[in-house]
């Protein structure tokens, strides 16, 4: 004889509304059955899995560790449910809001241009767009996916190479005319180095001379929480900062910018990652649809 069927999302869903309403006789009522048949469908539950929910008593009511895991599972398993339903109800296109965190520079030069494309791709897609050049902001934040400018990994994070940015050094040619243009690698201790508040301490620029990479200590008299501040600092003839290429490309060609010490940075690169978050579980439709659009379209070089 055959196991009985077991309708294990109509069972989370019972589940999940004892848990968020407190009890067994106010889930009942949401879900328009008996108490005893609440309490009956949790018993099963429980002897299935081999492990108790909830511990309860006619005074008490509280999660067990198990229980407590199994109802963040079960709610982002509905949860993926009620999209897929969306998604098929209306043609299986992604439907719904994305939260994208970028580093401002990537947002500005890269991401905006697409932004029209996605949209007329998506129709019914929403987007937020958060801006930060720190790793553990989007970390910390209820994003979908993240734009990432490190060469490291980050906890919670499932990433796809997007590519890696050539550094440049640059200046403003009014900072050059009053400064000097450096010449070599030791010039720029007697420069005003522009750097990002976060930056490791001890930070160190790398150069290659002679065939190998050295690195060098900078120590910067301003610094500023994103590169896209640092790029406005460094055309206002405050100093010299490091930043990827495509984000000062037409700034040199127009003049705002001059690049330095070229001979030294040719292998100096950052590297750009599209992520998905990863909370143990597959990702949303939208999501995949933002990862596989920029994967695709916003390739850095």
């Amino acid at each position: 004889m055959g196991r009985p069927e077991v309708n294990r999302s109509g069972e989370m869903e019972v589940f999940t509304r004892v848990v968020e309403l407190g009890g067994f006789s106010s889930a009942a009522r949401a879900c328009r059955m008996t108490p005893s048949a609440v309490s009956k469908l949790i018993a099963r539950l429980e002897s299935r899995l081999g492990a108790r929910l909830i511990n309860r008593s006619t005074r008490s009511f509280q999660l067990t560790f198990e229980g407590s895991s199994f109802y963040q599972r079960s709610l982002s398993i509905l949860a993926d449910l009620e999209e897929a339903e969306r998604n098929v109800a209306s043609g299986e296109h992604p439907v719904g809001r994305i939260r994208l965190n970028t580093p401002p520079s990537f947002g500005i030069h890269i991401l905006a241009p697409l932004v029209p494309e996605f949209l007329m791709s998506y129709p019914k897609l929403a987007l937020d767009i958060v801006q930060s050049d720190e790793a553990s902001d989007a970390a910390a934040g209820s994003f979908d996916a993240a734009v990432l400018a490190s060469v490291r990994g980050v906890p919670g994070f499932i990433a796809h190479e997007l590519g890696a940015a050539r550094m440049k050094i640059v200046a403003a040619p009014s900072y050059l005319d009053r400064f000097g243009r450096p010449k070599e690698i030791e010039d720029l201790k007697t420069h005003c180095i522009l750097d990002l508040v976060h930056s490791v301490p001890n930070q160190r620029w790398s150069f290659r001379v002679d065939g190998y990479t050295i690195t060098v200590p900078i120590d910067a008299r301003v610094r500023a929480s994103d590169s896209e501040t640092l790029r406005h600092l460094a055309i206002g003839g405050t100093g010299l900062a490091r930043l990827a290429d495509f984000t000062v490309k037409l700034d040199i060609a127009e003049g705002r910018l001059v690049s330095i010490l070229d001979e030294f940075c040719p292998g100096d690169r950052e590297a750009f990652r599209v992520a998905g978050i990863d909370r143990d579980g597959p990702q949303s439709i939208r999501a995949r649809a933002m990862l596989d659009f920029l994967a695709e379209k916003a390739r850095v070089s």
